[in-house]
């Protein structure tokens, strides 16, 4: 099987919904000459591993191209979560806050903090801290910036938070971990030095 065949698939599917015979006649156009049982195969396995939809409109079934950007783009929350375990404990919270409401320009309510994996505990031991690193935010548009979410559901009384005193330490945190999120959401293959040494702070 052809090592480009998946390339040159996505673009005869750009915006199109084909058959399989007529998949493998545009691919026949470009130099491309696949079985048609063989085809089948690929086509379904692109279709479990949800690259691909397929749609029955008898007699044939017919597939279509998924957006890459619902397929591929990380959740912010589950990134954020992952990484900020690795922090300290003094300053995973406060890094989280910090980190959502500049990446998401508002204030970060407590489902959202929940679903990094902060419990209400967590967030009551915060605030309670000297130093202030976070506050609860009185932002006067909280009740719009909650009817405006809707990846997730904002209970309507649900508290908000904003980060507050900011030490040179945790801003060191909150831009080694946004540079980490960055690596993990873009793909930068082919572009990092061959002879960069690994180290134990890459897998951190």
């Amino acid at each position: 099987m052809p090592e480009n065949l998946y390339s040159h698939l996505n673009e005869i599917l750009e915006g199109k919904q084909l058959s399989i015979s007529a998949i493998t006649r545009e691919l026949k156009e470009v130099g491309i000459s696949e079985h048609r049982l063989v085809m089948t195969g690929y086509l379904r396995a692109l279709r479990d591993l949800k690259k691909l939809n397929e749609v029955d409109i008898p007699p044939s079934k017919v597939y279509i191209k998924i957006d890459s950007k619902e397929n591929t783009l990380p959740d912010i929350y589950s990134l954020l979560g992952k990484e900020a375990r690795h922090l300290e404990q003094e300053f995973a919270l406060p890094v989280a806050v910090y980190v959502i409401t500049n990446v998401l320009d508002r204030p970060v309510f407590k489902e959202e903090l929940q679903k990094v994996g902060f419990s209400s505990k967590n967030i009551n031991d915060c605030l309670s801290r000297p130093g202030h690193a976070i506050k609860e935010s009185r932002n006067e548009n909280l009740k719009e910036y909650t009817a405006s979410i809707t990846r997730i559901t904002i209970p309507v009384s649900d508290s908000a938070y904003e980060a507050d005193q900011l030490s040179p330490e945790l801003l060191r945190h909150a831009n080694h971990l946004l540079l980490k999120m960055l690596k993990l959401s873009v793909d930068i293959s082919g572009l990092t030095p061959r002879t960069k040494k690994t180290t134990i702070n890459d897998f951190g």
